[in-house]
């Protein structure tokens, strides 16, 4: 996928990806969301490698969306509002360098953007905590295994959904349902 006048790309790291990926993909605006691997050295990751810890990588969504009807902006003001960006590696339960808060850009212009909302963000008071969210340029995105992409979709009545992720994304539902796709 490449950027164009119609459809641009984020890619944004904030704990698990079976997480992040129901809920952009629920915003209007958002044409595709893919889990994936980025932020690392090792090329070719797998899901067991990254679960290694050794990788560098972060699990990651890169969304697709047409800025006409979506900013960058209002993309980041849902990350920093559905995961804890003030927790180092670690998003809840997950911990490991692969769970980290992370923005990926894809031009400066999206750098400069991220910077400026984390500039809200942190004074809005929206955590109380300083963000450690790195912003980073995107070299190379890595799509995940087909078993991790809709995640949530497939397998709502797992464990980790029914506890982790439903909770996250009904929080979501109610406080963005007016950004929402129609039903």
């Amino acid at each position: 996928m490449t950027q164009s006048s119609t459809r641009a790309l984020a890619t944004l790291g904030g704990g698990c990806f079976w997480c992040l990926e129901p809920i952009f993909r629920a915003l209007e605006g958002v044409e595709d969301v893919t889990c994936g691997y980025a932020g690392g050295h090792v090329p070719n990751p797998t899901y067991e490698l990254v679960c290694g810890k050794r990788t560098g990588h972060a699990e990651v969504v890169q969304i697709a969306f047409d800025p006409a009807v979506i900013d960058y902006a209002d993309l980041l003001r849902v990350f920093f509002s559905v995961h804890d960006p003030t927790t180092k590696d670690a998003q809840g339960a997950d911990v490991g360098p692969q769970y980290r808060s992370i923005i990926l850009t894809h031009d400066e212009e999206q750098a400069r953007t991220a910077r400026a909302v984390m500039a809200e963000v942190e004074a809005s008071r929206l955590w109380p905590a300083p963000l450690t969210t790195e912003v980073v340029p995107l070299t190379t995105f890595w799509p995940a295994e087909p078993e991790h992409q809709r995640y949530f979709e497939r397998n709502p009545w797992a464990g980790y959904c029914r506890v982790v992720i439903a909770p996250k994304v009904a929080k979501f539902r109610k406080a963005f349902a007016a950004r929402l796709k129609a039903a």
